[in-house]
């Protein structure tokens, strides 16, 4: 076996056995050229000149599929494994496919000039033989051309026309697009780019990664075809041949036809007359199919319908159209069907650009024929459309969005898709703009706040209809200006400022703000931070100035909030300290406990202390109320807790995984010590992770109020919210004076990598209660999950009548998930959840609960789910849902991944 190889621009060679044919592309004028001429002769010259032409082109071939138009956007598709099927004829090893593309062994595969081409043609065989320009290869032969490789047992190749016929064996690979052509036999033309293979069996998208065979991008496709014709350099047609995107040679679903065409230039793929099959059964004759061939290009069309069935809407279906307008932008309208109800209308327009800018905007609506419930007929239809964007104009000027809009509430209780948002009785959207420079920032935004206060009650025969109630709150607009703290010289003093202008409104069943009511509102701070032997003190001290052009009537009379046209001003003197003492730890590295417990435990607590006073707001109650500015109150105050950590670090005995690059997100290093965060569910993670992480974290807080009125600001027999109270707890606790705050309690426990657990409480120490208490667990152990949170919430009532006692919120709710296997592991996978309203009430203990299965085959997956929703008397619904995923296809059903359980 012998190898002699030319390059373009070496002299003199012969060529025998293995060798390389060099293309020149050296102007015949040139010093360079007529040293080769005069070394290698006139006949190596000519056989240089002839070769050239057919050189200039590469081989470039590419095979792919086309399916129906219906089938862009997936809603759930199954992932299936990268992990390419070898061919049961010609074994699969590291070596038979090329390196990516660009790599050096193979360049890209490029039409140049002829001065520029200097690519060589190598040819490997075990014997072979030469007749003028023809070439007989015979065993093992190799000729490589570019990031081409052709591989074949017989190999017939004339140099000077470019022709080649193979038989036996015959393999094209590589490209930009991995490209793998196995056939009986074939032929090929190197200098028109074309070529005719058959008995084809072969690929798009798989590549050589050096541990075996794996699929380049998300859709690699398979082929088989009696005949494969590449008519031009982006032209190819498939005859009598099948197209998946599953393991051969068993694929889980094929397109059949008689004849593919597929056009490069116009990236689209098409057939007619084709046949769709599921397990080798046909399911779907289809006149006529379109795919784009561009794995980057998306392709407008219709989506495949999707059937349902609900109690309360009868049968379902529905289609969508999706429109990709360019590689950045799409818009997907739909229309659905409900027997029972009417039609329901859909649209989303999605965008994404450069950075961190983006745009979504979806509409859901139903024009619905109603329902009569109890004798009385009820209209539940409505819209709801919702716009979310950014846009950086600079990395330090921005603008964002997030807006909706409600027509009714009703509407989104009875057809909501999830019951977080069918229960959501909140919608605030705001635009802001804002620019950032040296530690300032300024910005203008514009919001609105819209909240239920009470849904709508149908008449009864003995009951009225009650109208549905909101409130609504505009800032229309308001300009904010902030600075973060600033040294002033080298004194150790910081100052700050935080100021606003808005014009605010407010509307409510019982009340209205005429126009929009001005507000300036201002406030300066100076601090000075110190410490000494571990112990850390800010002091600071600050005022605030607060102008509005409306008030509020005082006394409070009656149920009606009464607007007055009066200014107000509203000032304040603030001084508070923050005294964090020493931390207090003990390490435990005993031998014996390291032994029980297989880690090094080290105990931290921190206490904290702060004390604070605000005077001279003196007219709180005839401050109408828009947000949190509004709320300001005067107290004095000592707020009081402690923070205990209990920190595990493996002993260095015990194998670990070694801790991810430090990030701003990994690390808190108050104590000194570096604690990881772990992601949660990461199986790649075997073992504890190296260095210390965080098991127990359990915070106490309580305050005491030396001024239990608040300047004159409670008033009792109502619920009274200021900022220093809805800054300590979310809950609302103050109904009269009082001195004592309730107990805050934030306890979470990380037992491992896979259980969290955290149990929050608030407690009620003058009403002897708990007026929040709420445990969550969660659970992830292999395909094994399980999820449960309890709520329980017995405080002031969100809502009140002025004059009447406030009503109490009280409910106790429990939260259950468990499930087994995954949506994209093979095999069976279950899941189930449910919502127990444990105070039973007048829709009983089940708000809402499902159960899903699914299995899932090499690349294609079937789930059905069975979900319950029970809202009262606006929605009592059983909804059966289900979706068949076929992998790089789509998905038939209306089981979105939204509300999918996995």
């Amino acid at each position: 076996m012998r190898l002699t190889s030319f390059k373009p621009n070496e002299p003199g060679g012969a060529i025998v056995g293995r060798h390389r044919l060099p293309l020149p592309a050296l102007p015949s004028g040139s010093n360079k050229y007529k040293e080769l001429q005069a070394v290698q002769g006139k006949s190596s010259v000519q056989l240089r000149r002839r070769f050239v032409r057919c050189a200039r082109k590469a081989v470039y071939l590419l095979i792919t599929i086309m399916v129906s138009g219906a089938s862009h956007p997936h809603l759930l598709a199954q992932q299936v494994t990268t992990q390419a099927t070898p061919s049961a004829e010609t074994p699969r090893s590291p070596a038979s496919l090329p390196d990516e593309p660009g790599a050096t062994r193979y360049p890209v595969a490029e039409v140049v000039p002829p001065e520029d081409d200097s690519t060589a043609v190598g040819i490997e065989s075990d014997t072979e033989s030469k007749l003028g320009s023809r070439y007989v290869l015979d065993g093992d032969v190799v000729i490589t051309y570019r990031d081409r490789i052709i591989k074949a047992d017989h190999i017939d190749f004339d140099q000077e026309t470019g022709e080649l016929t193979a038989n036996g064996h015959l393999r094209v690979s590589g490209g930009p697009n991995h490209e793998d052509i196995q056939a009986s036999h074939g032929t090929m033309n190197l200098n028109r780019q074309t070529g005719r293979f058959y008995d084809v069996t072969g690929s798009v998208g798989v590549k050589n990664t050096g541990h075996g065979m794996t699929y380049a991008n998300s859709n690699p496709f398979l082929f088989t075809g009696r005949m494969v014709v590449r008519t031009g350099p982006q032209q190819y047609e498939i005859y009598d041949g099948t197209v998946t995107s599953c393991q051969l040679p068993n694929p889980d679903w094929m397109l059949y036809s008689g004849k593919f065409l597929v056009d490069m230039d116009s990236g689209k793929a098409k057939a007619q007359n084709s046949t769709f099959r599921v397990m080798n059964i046909p399911l779907l004759y289809l006149p006529y199919v379109t795919h784009p061939v561009d794995m980057e290009r998306r392709q407008s069309g219709l989506l495949i319908p999707t059937p349902g069935y609900s109690s309360t809407k009868g049968f379902i279906f529905g289609d969508e159209y999706y429109w990709a307008i360019n590689r950045s932008t799409d818009v997907t309208v739909g229309l659905e069907y409900f027997s029972l109800r009417g039609w329901s209308q859909s649209g989303t327009f999605r965008y994404r650009g450069l950075g961190n800018d983006f745009a979504r905007a979806r509409l859901t609506a139903l024009q619905d024929r109603g329902i009569v419930t109890g004798g009385v007929y009820v209209n539940q239809g409505g819209e709801d459309v919702t716009f979310s964007g950014r846009h950086d104009f600079s990395p330090k000027t921005r603008v964002v969005a997030d807006m909706e809009y409600l027509s009714s509430y009703t509407y989104r209780q009875a057809f909501a898709e999830s019951f977080s948002q069918a229960v959501s009785s909140d919608i605030v959207s705001f635009v802001s703009g804002v620019h950032e420079w040296d530690g300032y920032a300024a910005d203008v935004r514009v919001d609105r706040y819209q909240g239920l206060k009470r849904t709508a009650v149908a008449a009864t025969a003995t009951t009225p209809a009650v109208p549905e109630q909101e409130v609504r709150i505009f800032h229309a607009p308001s300009l904010d200006f902030s600075s973060s703290e600033h040294e002033i010289g080298r004194s150790g003093l910081q100052w700050s400022v935080a100021a606003s202008h808005a014009g605010l409104s407010r509307v409510q069943p019982n009340f209205s703000t005429g126009g929009l009511t001005q507000r300036f509102d201002i406030r300066p701070e100076i601090a000075y931070p110190m410490s000494f032997d571990g112990w850390r003190l800010r002091a600071s001290v600050g005022a605030r100035e607060t102008a509005y052009s409306r008030s509020r009537q005082t006394p409070y009379s009656g149920g009606v909030p009464v607007e007055l046209p009066l200014k107000l001003n509203r000032s304040d003197v603030e001084a508070e300290a923050d005294l964090r003492p020493p931390v207090i730890e003990r390490a435990f590295d005993s031998a014996g406990l390291e032994k029980r417990l297989g880690y090094d435990v080290k105990h931290t607590i921190e206490p904290e202390i702060t004390y604070r006073y605000v005077t001279g707001i003196n007219n709180f109650l005839s401050v109408l109320r828009f947000d949190d500015i509004d709320i300001a109150s005067d107290t004095n105050e000592l707020e009081y807790g402690v923070r205990q950590r209990l920190f595990v670090r493996p002993v260095k005995a015990k194998p670990c995984v070694e801790k991810p690059a430090r990030g701003e997100d990994d690390l808190d290093e108050d104590q000194g010590m570096i604690l990881m965060k772990e992601r949660r569910g990461d199986a790649k993670a075997k073992g504890p992770v190296c260095g210390s992480r965080e098991l127990i974290s359990w915070r106490v807080a309580q305050k005491y109020f030396f001024d239990e009125s608040f300047g004159g600001a409670v008033v009792n027999g109502r619920r009274n919210i200021f900022d220093t109270t809805l800054n300590f707890s979310g809950i609302a606790f103050l109904t009269e004076p009082r001195a004592i705050s309730p107990v805050v309690s934030r306890l979470r426990v990380r037992t491992s990598e896979h259980m969290d657990v955290e149990w929050d409480f608030d407690l009620d120490t003058g009403a002897k209660k708990f007026t929040s208490n709420n445990v969550m667990l969660d659970l992830h152990e292999g395909d094994i999950f399980g999820g449960l949170s309890y709520a329980r919430l017995n405080a002031p009532g969100r809502f009140f009548t002025e004059g009447v006692s406030s009503p109490v919120s009280n409910f106790n709710q429990l939260r259950l998930l468990f499930g087994y296997g995954s949506p994209t592991k093979a095999g069976l996978g279950m899941a189930a959840n449910a919502g127990l309203d444990l105070n039973g009430g007048g829709s009983g203990l089940l708000q809402y609960g499902a159960l899903q299965a699914s299995y899932n085959w090499d690349c294609c997956g079937l789930s059905v789910e069975v979900r319950k929703y029970e809202l009262g008397s606006v929605r009592n619904e059983t909804v059966e849902r289900f979706n068949f995923t076929l992998s790089n296809i789509g998905t038939a059903g209306n089981l979105r991944r939204a509300a999918s359980l996995f």
